[in-house]
């Protein structure tokens, strides 16, 4: 995703707009739909996270209409968040009342490429920036623009789109309050590694969510199935912008953090930003099936190991999935782990390789390298290490492959 500062009068940084781009390579975005809005918000929450992307400052996230009234969710706090509503929003009675009801909630609102007379009046009681264009509104309109804004006593004004120091220089004079642009800087690509969760799992997902009944066990199971969804539900449990009192350990601490309504908004921001990459297939001929196979069976595992050494089994599972799934990525575990912010015993084995889910992990890792001295100076017998990966391989195979084979 691409990012943009906005400075302050006195040059800080005040915060960051996030902005879509396909691929790393992107310069400009060539998408600002729901579906642009939904992968901002997954990679930003989930996949990279707000902390790396804007340290403690806000981040600014363009939304189109879905979002504001509710049919797409907002799955995180309004502490670190200004939503912005695009000029392309037409402004009815139920957008009106549905930023009202945000504002209540305690978001922030800006006003993008705010023009006077196109309709976005209604919204400068409730909005806390409005963003001006300065590139394209002539100096006599930007000066008028400036004059009504001022009205509104809450409102800061932004000035964007400043591409030269002579524009710059007028934005300071007319008494604007922040500023961005390329004469400031240009976006950045910030990228990091990501796994796809499986669509169906997904589906899933949402399926059991919504029933009149949630089998908490099950939806347990479907996370811990799938390494990606798990991640991404562990990131977001994580994110500092939930306001969550602990970190987690586990897929089934997160699930609990989480809740019924956000886990059923984050499954439902997955499947429409990932809609657009969609091939139609449930995974079958995914080339990844089996390393992902061979992550869950580390996890497993691990897990199976735990009740024998008196550790606990969720956080065993935890510290074997996001190893294997690092090793997937082609990034150190450490990485991974500061990333998704893991309490700190699963942190300490990831990085260090310390503590007693850093000693299970090399144990797991010395029987997938058949490393017979380090199995024979190991605590537990080795029959039973071989019993704990033939568990693992056959638990794998029963959640993976019937969501892999074809139905009728």
């Amino acid at each position: 995703m691409g990012r943009q500062p906005i400075f302050s009068r006195h040059g800080d940084v005040h915060g960051y707009e996030l902005l879509f781009r396909g691929d790393a390579g992107a310069i400009e975005a060539d998408e600002r739909g729901a579906y642009a809005t939904s992968r901002v918000l997954i990679t930003a929450f989930t996949e990279i996270g707000i902390e790396p992307l804007c340290g403690r400052g806000l981040c600014f996230v363009n939304l189109t209409r879905e979002f504001l009234v509710g049919d797409l969710p907002l799955p995180f706090d309004a502490e670190q968040v200004v939503l912005e509503i695009l000029e392309t929003v037409e402004i009815d009675d139920e957008v009106v009342d549905a930023v009202a009801n945000l504002v209540r909630l305690g978001y922030r609102i800006a006003l993008d490429d705010y023009v006077f007379g196109l309709g976005h009046e209604p919204l400068l009681e409730l909005a806390a920036y409005v963003k001006i264009d300065v590139l394209e509104t002539p100096a006599e309109d930007l000066a008028a623009t400036v004059e009504r804004c001022r009205k509104y006593a809450g409102v800061k004004l932004v000035a964007e789109r400043l591409e030269t120091p002579e524009q710059l220089d007028l934005a300071r004079a007319l008494g604007f309050d922040y500023f961005q642009g390329y004469v400031l800087g240009r976006p950045q690509v910030v990228s990091a590694a990501a796994l796809s969760p499986s669509r169906l799992a997904r589906v899933e997902l949402l399926s059991l969510l919504v029933g009149p009944s949630i089998p908490l066990a099950r939806v347990v199971g479907l996370v811990t199935s799938d390494p990606a969804l798990s991640l991404r539900l562990m990131a977001a449990a994580n994110a500092d912008a939930l306001g969550l009192p602990v970190k987690v350990s586990s897929v089934h601490e997160a699930v609990l953090l989480l809740g019924v309504d956000r886990l059923r908004d984050w499954a439902t921001l997955m499947l429409v930003s990932d809609f657009d990459g969609a091939d139609g297939t449930d995974g079958t001929d995914d080339p990844g099936t089996h390393q992902l196979s061979a992550a869950v069976t580390r996890a497993r595992m691990c897990q199976n190991i735990a009740g024998r050494m008196d550790l606990p089994p969720e956080a065993a599972f935890t510290v074997g999935l996001i190893s294997a799934v690092a090793e997937l990525l082609g990034q150190p575990a450490a990485d991974l782990a500061v990333r998704l912010s893991l309490s700190h015993d699963v942190t300490e084995a990831l990085i260090a390789g310390t503590g007693p889910l850093g000693e299970l992990l090399s144990l797991v890792a010395a029987y997938e390298a058949s490393d017979l001295p380090m199995l024979l100076a190991a605590p537990l017998p080795v029959e039973d290490t071989a019993r704990a990966y033939l568990d693992a391989v056959a638990y794998t195979g029963q959640i993976i492959a019937p969501r892999a084979r074809p139905t009728a």
